[in-house]
């Protein structure tokens, strides 16, 4: 096979020839966009589901579909190091910029302008490495108080005026919301619920790991009532093989069943692994139709690259004692594990390795399905946890 046509494409985000098995989901989204657009009231959402299920693929997706009903639409991902006041405020202040470029000057653009220089005044103490230029003056009194629960719901706000006033729609899209702090998340629920009771045209599409659920609840016991919280999972049997075959098929190549059962057994019906095991496949196959041979190649190919690059960049952020942790979680075998089995796993008593848990939590490489329960976020990473650490 010819390496320059592979279909393929395993990378972080990076979309697949073949997104297969969630028109649910963007059924959801299509709904909840033509609504906000119309002018009723509808959920915002929260993607949630392990590593590897194509959750960013999917918000990319989001994007270009609120772009097509002309949304003003921004993306942003948060991570550890960065505030979310300090992610929002360039896109924010783009966002009003077009608006601002729009048919007819509007009062509420201006404002939005102004109200957003005052959320920035409020908390430039906090953000002081972030480069800001706002030729106006600030509405004193809005937003400005630097309480984040308190100014980022007057900032949502005013951006969803301004957008009504222009008669359009925002769509603001968020990926990896769980590395929020408890005060931001809390904050963007508050937002999303005063942008709700006003029924204003703001929808929020976010993502996260399984956690996030949980996260939400906690923050705000109403949290539930304002988002849908879709589960993004491996694909079915007949959709994995679709994700594999039908990109093939465009370039007169097929593979066997056989090697279509062996890719779905190994990778699960992860996407993220689909298309590595469909790459590895393509490049080694000599001939048409890929047989199960090829697979058991690529196999050690995938495992290899996985190891060297998927699994390694987040055991590498690891402590000594977050390694043994997940090395303890994983000679447990697959699935979700109590915290008791962990600690005797270890040889330790359970409330000294409650703090290890936590942190692993916040790194986002374990979730809790349920209370005093464990379990990986990213698929398959038991199985290397062994190799690594026999």
């Amino acid at each position: 096979m010819n390496p320059l046509t592979n279909p393929f494409s395993p990378g972080a985000g990076s979309p697949p020839p073949e997104l297969a098995g969630r028109n649910t989901t963007l059924e959801r989204v299509k709904i909840a966009l033509n609504r906000i657009k119309n002018g009723r009231s509808e959920k915002s959402l929260m993607l949630v589901g392990l590593r590897g299920v194509g959750k960013t693929v999917l918000l990319n997706k989001v994007r270009e579909m609120s772009e097509e009903l002309n949304y003003k639409t921004m993306f942003i991902e948060t991570y550890e190091g960065k505030t979310l006041a300090e992610l929002l405020l360039p896109s924010l202040r783009q966002l009003l910029y077009s608006l601002d470029r729009m048919e007819k000057v509007s009062e509420k653009v201006k404002r939005g302008f102004r109200i957003l220089r005052s959320f920035f005044n409020g908390i430039k103490i906090k953000v002081q490495d972030l480069e800001f230029s706002l030729d106006v003056d600030p509405e004193t009194g809005t937003a400005d108080s630097g309480d984040l629960e308190s100014d980022l719901p007057s900032l949502f706000e005013a951006i969803a005026e301004a957008a009504a006033d222009k008669k359009t729609a925002v769509a603001i899209i968020i990926d990896e919301i769980q590395y929020l702090t408890e005060t931001e998340l809390s904050a963007l629920i508050m937002a999303v619920h005063r942008i709700s009771q006003r029924s204003l045209p703001l929808l929020l599409v976010g993502a996260g790991l399984p956690q996030l659920v949980g996260l939400s609840g906690k923050s705000k016991s109403y949290a539930e009532r304002l988002f849908d919280f879709p589960v993004v999972g491996p694909l079915n049997i007949q959709d994995a093989m679709n994700a594999l075959q039908e990109p093939v098929k465009e370039q007169n190549v097929e593979f066997t069943t056989d090697a279509l059962t062996e890719i779905v057994n190994k990778t699960q019906g992860y996407p993220y692994f689909i298309q590595e095991w469909g790459y590895h496949a393509w490049n080694i196959a000599k001939i048409s139709p890929i047989g199960v041979g090829d697979i058991h190649q690529a196999t050690l190919e995938s495992i290899k690259r996985l190891d060297e690059s998927f699994f390694r960049v987040r055991f590498d952020r690891l402590t000594p004692r977050e390694k043994e942790y997940l090395r303890a979680l994983a000679g447990l075998g697959s699935g979700d594990h109590r915290s008791g089995d962990i600690s005797e796993k270890m040889g330790v008593k359970v409330q000294s390795i409650a703090p290890i848990r936590n942190s692993l939590i916040k790194k986002g490489m374990i979730f809790s399905p349920a209370h005093g329960d464990t379990e990986f976020t990213v698929p398959l990473f038991d199985e290397f946890m062994k190799r690594i650490m026999p």
